[in-house]
């Protein structure tokens, strides 16, 4: 049930980071455009939108650290794996398990060295450029999302442990739609 919810918590997250940074990106781009149309002038002069450019920056650093979690659940991380798969199955699951556990290491390393620098930075009256948010908000990002990637690296090495399979995304497979199981059709056939 918990890994249920944090998992929609991560997709809902990422999902509502990159729509609304579009959103804004797209409002920002249509008023810089719009404000030169001497009718609209008068009514979009006043609006500021100078802050949507970092507020864009850091919603999409949030956007990333918790999308490489996601990638690591699902197997669409990037990953160099020509040389493991030629390794025979018992040295292979080892190496395996080995670079997984690296990589919970070093997103733990970096989870720990991000949170000593967000409560460091927690106690300074530091604040975002344009925004003007406490700076410790900004960066929170680096502990909670690296946390979580490491707790999906340890997910994963436990699954792959126990049953021998890693996570991996199809590429053809497009959530909400069904296709038939039929060979694809040839090009140049209609």
């Amino acid at each position: 049930m918990f890994l249920r919810i944090l998992d929609r918590l991560e997709e809902i997250i990422i999902a509502s980071l990159m729509g609304l940074a579009t959103v804004l990106t797209f409002i920002t781009v249509v008023h810089r455009y719009l404000v030169d149309v001497p009718v609209l002038y008068p009514y979009l002069f006043g609006i500021n939108l100078a802050w949507s450019q970092e507020l864009c920056i850091y919603m999409f650093i949030w956007m990333a650290k918790f999308g490489a979690a996601y990638g690591v659940r699902t197997g669409i991380h990037v990953g160099v794996d020509v040389l493991i798969n030629r390794l025979k199955e018992g040295p292979r699951k080892w190496v395996i398990l080995f670079g997984l556990l690296g990589g919970a290491a070093f997103t733990a390393i970096v989870g720990t060295m991000g949170a000593k620098f967000v409560f460091e930075l927690m106690h300074t009256d530091q604040v975002s450029p344009d925004l003007e948010i406490p700076s410790w908000i900004v960066y929170a990002c680096i502990p909670l999302g690296s946390y979580l990637m490491c707790f999906r690296f340890l997910q994963v090495m436990w699954a792959y442990y126990r049953t021998g399979e890693l996570p991996h995304h199809d590429q053809a497979h497009v959530e909400g739609i069904e296709t038939s199981k039929t060979a694809p059709i040839a090009l140049g056939e209609a």
